[in-house]
């Protein structure tokens, strides 16, 4: 009875805590979603040319304005360092696009205070220029040469889309440039989802069962300025293993921040979302080892001194730290403001969804990454690939391409073909309730009159698949012997 309790509490604080940051969720990824829509990735490629202070300043402003999500961010910035754009400048506008991005300082400021939202944006700030000075100076001007040129044979055409982007105040008023921007949003979300749902999951089994002195036994206290250094360098590393990343991360902050790791712990734990034991895994792929590692210790380093550094700064000019909650969330329903804005979010996200699911695609600029879902601009995507039938299938990132590849949906699977946006072989619809089914998990798989597989988000589904079936075979016999 206990073990379905302590469950039932953990459930209840994961969902309680996705309650008090839902509407900060939809409005922070509609506003990523408008951005990305309307600022050219061109422009944003040729202004990122050196590492000088008004460079990386833009290209933090480009990274913030980009999506949120680690793994589409580290491909972008991949994109642009191949294409020409300045090595340091890239990293920045990959740490900007995952540190400075809104949604993430409204999700802190609802999860855990005000204070840590400023923190979140001034020690960006901060790490951003430590990554201005030192990376220049660690890695060898010779190593990014041989690495562009390894990332130049493989990487697709730019002329790909061959589109002029229109002028910003026509896309303004256009329904397309909206829809566009709907695109972002919904695939952004669908994106994100599994990373969202792990963090406010295992936070919440944190928040709830985890006792405060396991936390205190990991990290010091009371130790004054050790204590700090300490909590700052463990910090990352914890997020190293969690395999969270972006706002996922976020939740689990909270949980740790009731447990009693130090106010600069819990920024440098945010800051780290980019250096999971699977993005590292991408950087080694992209740049080679020797990259990676010193990738790994400039930016363990940095996140470390930028928690440590507004940590003193907040008590320097007297910013309180928030007090520790005796729980990270309160659970249960309450008529208040965060009811009252949720209810107004989702029936923003309703238009929003109806304005993606009305978009115009007749243009071709735009397709979906079949793997996670992302919406990726052509001439820019990261990876491309051919389906079965020859036509091009766009991702956001080579994780996601590598993903294809191993499932063999570029070997010709049963699955359906979306011509607007570029899926082939990884999905199916189920014909009883219209879902959209991944091959690979389908929760079950019959066979057509024509021996054609056919699959099933359950096995319900595939049960109601067979009796009509049946039900058909019947009416038509019965029709046969009048």
């Amino acid at each position: 009875m206990q073990i379905v309790h302590g469950v039932w509490e953990g459930v209840d604080t994961a969902f309680f805590m996705f309650w008090a940051t839902l509407w900060a969720l939809v409005l922070g990824f509609a506003l990523s979603g408008a951005v990305q829509a309307f600022v050219s990735r061109t422009q944003m490629q040729q202004a990122l040319g050196d590492h000088r202070p008004k460079t990386l300043a833009k290209s933090s402003f480009f990274g913030a304005v980009s999506s949120s999500c680690s793994y589409a961010s580290s491909a972008l910035a991949k994109s642009l360092f191949a294409r020409g754009a300045d090595f340091t400048a890239s990293i920045v506008f990959m740490v900007a696009s995952t540190n400075l991005v809104l949604e993430l300082g409204i999700v802190l400021w609802l999860l855990i205070g005000w204070q840590f939202a400023l923190a979140e944006f001034v020690g960006g700030a901060i790490m951003i220029m430590l990554l201005g000075l030192v990376v220049p100076r660690v890695i060898p001007a010779g190593w990014l040469q041989q690495a562009r040129e390894r990332l130049d044979d493989s990487a697709p055409d730019d002329d790909a889309a061959g589109q002029q982007d229109e002028p910003l105040s026509k896309r303004l008023r256009s329904r397309r440039g909206w829809g566009d921007a709907s695109g972002y949003t919904i695939s952004d979300l669908s994106m994100l989802r599994k990373e969202l749902f792990i963090g406010f999951v295992v936070a919440g089994f944190l928040a709830a069962l985890v006792p405060t002195w396991f936390w205190r036994s990991i990290f010091l206290t009371g130790h004054g300025f050790w204590s700090s250094l300490e909590n700052v360098i463990i910090g990352p590393f914890l997020a190293l293993i969690s395999f969270v990343c972006s706002v996922g991360n976020v939740p689990l902050a909270a949980a740790l921040w009731e447990g009693g790791i130090s106010f600069g712990g819990v920024v440098s734990f945010v800051f780290a979302d980019l250096i999971t034991l699977p993005l590292l895994a991408i950087y080694r792929k992209y740049y080679g080892t020797r990259i990676m590692l010193r990738l790994l210790g400039v930016m363990w380093a940095t996140m470390s001194v930028g928690g440590l550094a507004v940590e003193y700064l907040f008590r320097l000019v007297r910013i309180p730290a928030p007090g520790r909650p005796t729980m990270v969330v309160h659970t249960g329903f309450e008529w208040n403001y965060t009811t009252f804005l949720n209810i107004v979010a989702l029936i923003g996200f309703a238009v929003l969804y109806w304005l993606y699911k009305h978009r115009d695609t007749s243009g071709g600029r735009y397709a979906k990454d079949p793997v996670c879902g992302m919406q990726v601009e052509i001439a820019n995507a990261p990876a491309r690939r051919s389906s079965p039938t020859g036509e091009g299938v766009y991702f956001c990132s080579d994780h996601c391409a590598q993903r294809y590849d191993t499932t063999g949906a570029g070997n010709g699977g049963h699955g359906t073909t979306d011509k607007e946006t570029g899926d082939s072989g990884l999905f199916a619809e189920d014909p009883m309730c219209g879902m959209r089914v991944e091959i690979a998990d389908a929760a079950a798989e019959r066979t057509d009159a024509s021996g054609a597989a056919v699959y099933f988000c359950s096995e319900h589904c595939a049960q109601q698949y067979e009796e009509t079936n049946r039900a058909g075979s019947t009416s038509n016999t019965s029709q046969g012997s009048r």
